[in-house]
């Protein structure tokens, strides 16, 4: 069973995150779902991990190759994605099923922290995720940095 992290974004936004959230999921070596809730935003995302600094290399789902992609966009439905994922990133309030994060590795929600409705959404997940066994973490950047809050 994996374990769900939440990341209360506060100082930056979320493409700053993606970058080094998507480079430690390829350092252990996993593939990636990174799931959103409107495809316009997840094409910004695609161009924008393109133009980024490093190599990530990604598709947007819908592709011919969404089977072999190590970070797939999805605008998905919880249902999983073509590429098998052992990592979930989700955006902007993205469902995420229990029975899909306990399928996983990790499951990463990002969510606004200057969003009421985001943040409202974000503590939901977590009552319905923990509710479902999953070991959850919290994760802020009040103080400049990541750091794991308790």
């Amino acid at each position: 069973m994996g374990k769900a992290m939440f990341y209360h974004l506060t100082r930056s936004p979320a493409e700053a995150l993606l970058p080094q959230l998507l480079g430690k999921a390829a350092q252990a070596g996993w593939r990636v779902e990174l799931r959103g809730t409107d495809p316009a935003r997840m094409e910004r995302l695609d161009m924008q991990l393109w133009q980024g600094d490093g190599f990530l290399p990604h598709g947007l789902a819908g592709g011919a190759h969404d089977a072999r992609q190590p970070v797939l966009l999805t605008t998905g439905d919880g249902g999983g994605a073509a590429n098998d994922p052992a990592c979930l990133i989700a955006l902007d309030g993205a469902e995420v099923p229990v029975s899909q994060a306990q399928a996983m590795e990790r499951t990463l929600i990002v969510f606004d922290g200057g969003d009421g409705a985001a943040t409202a959404r974000a503590r939901d997940q977590w009552r319905a995720l923990t509710q479902g066994g999953i070991e959850a973490e919290y994760w802020s950047e009040d103080s400049g940095r990541w750091e794991r809050k308790r």
